[in-house]
């Protein structure tokens, strides 16, 4: 049968029905009237997506990599989460930056480069195809059937979607001779790396994922007095920003932290059980991920009375220090650890005047001895981001914490303070704070763009942010 063809009668239908009476114990009856009566739906033939000539200029960046050699890219599964339900699924960040197929990717598919000799590769999509009603699993399998799932794309509208050719998942397991499989090291180190730059498209939509994580952050803002009334206002503010990511995106980029009081020194808060109460400080760390699958990662720290006091804004404005300290000395030609540094100067800087650390900054800063401030902001500063919230993890160091800032990557800008609620190293007053500035920055001709500027940053903006929601 065809890819664009539908069938809709009885007689060839039926074989589905014999196939499925093996396998499931349903009555005759219901067999014979599940596999009739329904109207013709055509298949669609989709135009190609924004996104498909960029994606075949990185398979070609791929192909000419590793000449001769059949390499395999699978989309992943579905994840078990308890018994018979599973996780959402989202496809392999490699395969969805190689196929621009994101947020409706269908599990088990398999993208396979085939050597058409010393140079070039024939590349080929291999996915399971629509279950529709003249199939068993129309009706008998839940995990793939339409009549469970709703429609599923079929052979040729991916290929006419993507501009890829494609043939059916079970055709992938006669493939004869030797797989160079994702989880070969150098594979997943190239494909790591070609992100390390952003084309036009991934730039477009990290502003797009950026703009929506803006009115996620708004939507938290406005709803303070109903987060400060819940008695575990964390997870309000985390339920707020789904719904925005939601509504506009795919959902988000990685699990929302909503940190309230001492909660926000503890780096990787997740649990969001909290309650949110003024005079503390919440950290809100949240990124919306949108359909094509690239994400925000943006934190801000918002004094739940609407006004910081003196201590919070101390330690508040040393964090802004330190940002754009590394913000002053991103662009083009600076090594990517050098933004780091920079942040780390200030960091180690303030401590030290305030009597935090046993040795002086300089002593602080030494790459041997050194590292007492560390305490304090225990992370580094800068990650790239894009398609993963950590993007381009496998890249090798040289390319990365090592490597030279060039125009079209995009990373965040993160330093903090945290002082834990238990740590006798500073004074009481400042224990239980914790403070995180992060910005998403795109490097550009002769510096770097701040793509999420629009969101309040500086302690006055914030206020003037809580004050102006509240009215």
């Amino acid at each position: 049968m065809s890819t664009n063809e539908t069938d809709t009668t009885t007689a060839e239908a039926q074989p589905a029905v014999e196939n499925l009476n093996r396998k499931q114990p349903f009555p005759r009856g219901f067999l014979e009237t599940i596999s009739t009566g329904w109207a013709d739906r055509p298949e669609q033939t989709p135009p190609l997506r924004a996104q498909a000539p960029h994606a075949a200029a990185r398979r070609d960046a791929l192909s000419a990599a590793f000449p001769g050699k059949r390499l395999v890219l699978p989309a992943g599964t579905y994840k078990q989460r308890s018994n018979d339900t599973d996780y959402p699924f989202r496809a392999h960040s490699a395969f969805a930056h190689l196929t621009g197929w994101a947020s409706d990717a269908v599990p088990d598919s398999v993208l396979v480069f085939e050597p058409t000799g010393e140079t070039g590769h024939d590349v080929t999509l291999y996915l399971r195809e629509r279950a529709d009603r003249t199939t068993a699993e129309f009706y008998g399998d839940a995990t793939i059937g339409e009549f469970w799932i709703g429609p599923r794309p079929a052979l040729g509208g991916v290929a006419s979607d993507l501009g890829l050719a494609t043939a059916h998942l079970d055709a992938f397991d006669t493939l004869p001779g030797d797989l160079v499989l994702e989880e070969d090291a150098d594979l997943t180190r190239f494909v790591s790396e070609l992100r390390l730059v952003k084309d036009a498209y991934e730039i477009e939509q990290l502003r797009l994922a950026v703009a929506v994580t803006a009115r996620g952050f708004d939507d938290i803002v406005a709803d303070l007095p109903r987060i400060i009334d819940t008695p575990r206002g964390e997870r309000a503010v985390e339920g707020i920003f789904h719904q925005r990511a939601r509504i506009e995106g795919n959902g988000e980029g990685y699990d929302t932290i909503a940190a309230s009081g001492p909660h926000a020194c503890y780096l990787h808060w997740t649990r969001n059980d909290g309650a949110v109460v003024p005079g503390d400080l919440i950290l809100v760390d949240a990124g919306v991920e949108v359909d094509s699958l690239y994400t925000a990662d943006i934190t801000r720290t918002l004094p739940v009375s609407g006004t910081f006091t003196d201590v919070q804004r101390r330690v508040y404005d040393t964090v802004l220090e330190a940002a754009d300290a590394a913000f002053a000395v991103a662009k083009p030609g600076v090594r990517f650890r050098q933004v780091h540094e920079a942040a780390m100067a200030v960091i180690a800087r303030r401590t030290a005047e305030w009597g935090l650390l046993p040795v002086t900054a300089e002593e602080a800063l030494d790459a041997d001895a050194g590292g007492q401030h560390r305490r304090y902001m225990v992370h580094g500063t800068s990650h790239h981001l894009g398609i993963d919230v950590h993007d381009c993890a496998q890249a090798r160091r040289e390319m990365y914490y090592d490597g030279i800032l060039e125009e079209g990557m995009v990373f965040t800008i993160e330093p903090g303070l945290y002082f834990q609620i238990d740590d006798l190293t500073v004074p009481e007053e400042f224990r239980g704070i914790g403070v995180r500035i992060e910005d998403d920055v795109l490097v550009t001709a002769d510096g770097v763009e701040n793509l999420s500027a629009a969101i309040p940053r500086t302690a006055d903006e914030i206020e003037a942010w809580i004050a102006g929601s509240a009215r």
